[in-house]
């Protein structure tokens, strides 16, 4: 694929997205957008995951920064139009000095996906002591092409560098401590990918079954005939369908109401659950496939690759949901 080639999404396939409005899901609907909501978010990133993990990536990227843009920044201009695709890092990399002009904007930002693609960056600062966001245009802004990894290549989420950058004072606000329901719409957009990813790879073994292939060293003539691989067919679909159910549960229960931070151990612990899940589903999947699953022509690869990765970002990391679950529940927090 281009987005492996290239470690940055096919900029045809961002035509398409653009057209098809997916990134102005979260564009607010007074600028032109959808202002989507959690669960449409996460069902459209798992579509799109389907078939690219990556490219759903940047999407959800995209609706993280305009989400925070949104909520904290009041000026600019940046949604003039709705379907301008932006990128964001919330990592404080930067440093701001007011200045009578603006605010001078010095930093580095690492992973930053789409941000070779992107209009605008949405990025993290301290300006006087406090954590601030910017909304600045990437053509301010130099790209070191640092992503090399083994999975999610396509993202392009490579390093911006701010270079004594001056932004116009109603580009930056203080951040505000950001609302649990808010923190489970950033979730969905890393675990969205994945989960469409582990149906994507379902995919491929079903059409697998479908064939002629047969288990090698066997008499059996076809993958169905075997009762131990129709078993794991079973195990790997089941977890597939339980992390998008866990996921959409999440996601409907952060769009029916205001979160109390009581609920975020057990919605993070399901929302890293649902990761593990399409990580065990793969590991099945790929026992079916054998060594040949691995050859790099071959999608199934490509999809473990990028559940691998994407399933370990922090919003689903698994040691701490279960550390902060347990804390909660001993009461000792």
């Amino acid at each position: 694929m281009k987005t492996e080639e290239n470690d940055r999404p096919a900029g045809e396939a961002l035509e398409v997205l653009r057209e098809n409005g997916f990134f102005a899901l979260r564009t607010p609907e007074e600028h032109g957008g959808a202002w989507a909501g959690t669960e449409t978010v996460a069902r459209e990133l798992t579509a799109l995951g389907r078939a690219c993990p990556s490219t759903s990536w940047v999407v959800g990227t995209c609706a993280t920064a305009k989400t925070l843009a949104a909520r904290a920044v009041t000026g600019g201009g940046f949604f003039a139009d709705p379907d301008a695709l932006f990128c964001g890092s919330g990592v404080p990399g930067g440093r701001g000095e007011r200045t009578p002009d603006g605010v001078r904007v010095t930093g580095l930002w690492p992973n930053v996906s789409g941000c070779e693609d992107a209009t605008w960056a949405l990025l993290g600062l301290v300006v006087e002591g406090a954590f601030s966001f910017a909304v600045m245009p990437t053509s301010d802004l130099a790209v070191e092409r640092t992503w090399h990894m083994a999975g999610m290549r396509g993202t392009g989420s490579h390093t911006l560098v701010a270079d004594a950058v001056l932004v116009p004072a109603d580009r930056i606000a203080a951040a505000n401590p950001f609302p649990l329901n808010d923190m489970m719409l950033f979730a969905m957009t890393a675990l969205g990918p994945v989960v469409g990813a582990a149906q994507g790879a379902l995919d491929a073994v079903h059409a697998m079954f479908a064939s002629d292939r047969k288990p090698f060293m066997t008499a059996y003539t076809r993958m169905g005939e075997s009762a131990g691989a129709r078993h794991w067919l079973a195990e790997a679909a089941y977890l597939v369908q339980r992390a998008e159910t866990t996921m959409l549960a999440v996601a409907r229960e952060a769009d029916a109401g205001e979160l109390a931070a009581v609920d975020a151990p057990r919605l993070k612990r399901a929302l890293a659950d649902a990761g593990r899940d399409c990580r065990a589903a793969v590991d099945l999947m790929l026992d079916l496939h054998g060594t040949s699953g691995f050859d790099t022509s071959n999608v199934l690869q490509r999809f473990w690759r990028d559940i691998a990765v994407g399933s370990r970002h922090p919003h689903l990391n698994p040691y701490l949901a279960v550390e902060n679950l347990g804390t909660a529940l001993a009461g000792t927090g």
